[in-house]
């Protein structure tokens, strides 16, 4: 009886490598890399019946791809084109349609929707859709954004930045802020607990019983908050507050204070009070840049777990839970971890400006027209 020869199966370097990486594919390409494995399985050596027991496959399949593989190569792993209906709307009409899309509105109307597109193209509102998903245009959706015009925006965010990868010696950095005007809010009807299907809910409607502002100090390398509310956001408060941080920080350690340039910050009563103290050094955030200080990210903390959803029927009442969530954090402080250098995060602005900017100001960008 003739014994079938099995086809030589050799791998270069290059097609290692990408048979390797092809390996790692998931969800949409897994059978690509099960094809990958079995090509890697059959170059190691072994009948294609023994490469079948090894994966737990059928000998058939096993000996498919290792013939299309000797005869194609990796090329030979796709999916082969499939029969079907040909294709209705050619590249043409797509291109239009995309143009339409980015380059025009509809009456009475600031941006298309599907249905208003595939009346005005003459395509159904599926191939719309699709068309919209492959080339990922979302006209529904609008998101913001804000760069700061502070002329020293370079130079203070290299200072804060450097502060914060690397703060200096026998000194302690603060980031300090205010979160203003917090109110305590009472809701009309109690609210409705959370069941299987069915996420907690409560009244649109509250009653307010008045609001307090905090004033916050984050110590970057501990992670401890100092936090005191008034009833008023002035300056007198904030500089009762800088009394409350100059009584906890040892005095053998020089302060590094990140703050914004807020009005409040700046008086004449603040610029005195610092300049008495030499052991202060003041470092200002850009303008529009609050992202850059960390304590607005305990202020996020502090809105998601406490008072978002908290129940106030008296100022009394919200001083005290911010107090006790102080004091809670504070029991177990964990220091945000800056991941990100001055340079990485002036590169990632010049890239979004960039993108976003027209080739040149004397000319229009194709998608520069009106909002869409």
């Amino acid at each position: 009886m003739a014994v079938r020869q099995l086809a030589s199966l050799t791998l270069s370097d290059e097609e290692r490598a990408e048979l390797k990486a092809l390996t790692t594919r998931r969800k949409t390409a897994q059978a690509l890399a099960l094809r990958a494995r079995i090509v890697l399985t059959c170059a190691e050596g072994g009948q294609n019946k023994e490469v079948a027991a090894k994966l737990g496959l059928g000998r058939s399949t096993v000996g498919k791809w290792r013939r299309r593989f000797v005869e194609r190569r990796v090329d030979g792993l796709h999916d082969e084109a499939r029969s079907g209906a040909p294709r209705t709307v050619d590249d043409a009409r797509i291109e239009a349609m995309i143009v339409r899309t980015l380059e025009s509105c509809p009456e009475n109307a600031t941006h298309w929707s599907s249905r208003g597109m595939a009346k005005a193209s003459g395509l159904s509102v599926s191939t719309v859709q699709r068309i919209w998903r492959a080339f990922g245009l979302q006209p529904h959706r609008l998101e913001t954004f804000k760069l700061s015009t502070d002329p020293n925006f370079v130079a203070k965010v290299r200072d804060v930045v450097g502060l914060y990868v690397s703060p200096p010696e026998h000194a302690i950095v603060l980031c300090v802020d205010e979160k203003s005007q917090i109110q305590a809010l009472d809701r009309s009807q109690p609210m409705l607990p959370m069941r299987p299907g069915q996420p907690a809910r409560r009244s649109h409607d509250y009653t307010r019983h008045g609001t307090t502002s905090l004033f916050a100090t984050l110590d970057i390398a501990s992670g401890r908050v100092i936090g005191k509310c008034y009833g008023r956001h002035r300056a007198v408060e904030f500089r009762k507050f800088l009394d409350e941080i100059e009584a906890a920080v040892p005095r053998d350690l020089d302060v590094h204070l990140i703050m914004d340039n807020y009005a409040t910050h700046k008086t004449p009563l603040i610029r005195r009070w610092l300049a008495k103290r030499p052991r202060w050094h003041v470092h200002l955030t850009p303008t529009s840049s609050s992202w850059l200080n960390q304590v607005e990210r305990f202020f996020a903390l502090l809105t998601d777990k406490k008072i978002r959803r908290g129940i106030y029927r008296s100022v009394a009442a919200l001083r005290a839970d911010i107090a006790s969530f102080i004091d809670r954090h504070n029991a177990d402080p964990k220091p945000f971890r800056w991941t990100k250098s001055a340079d990485d995060i002036l590169a990632s602005i010049e890239r979004f400006c960039r993108y976003n900017a027209p080739p040149n100001p004397d000319s229009i960008s194709r998608t520069s027209g009106p909002p869409h």
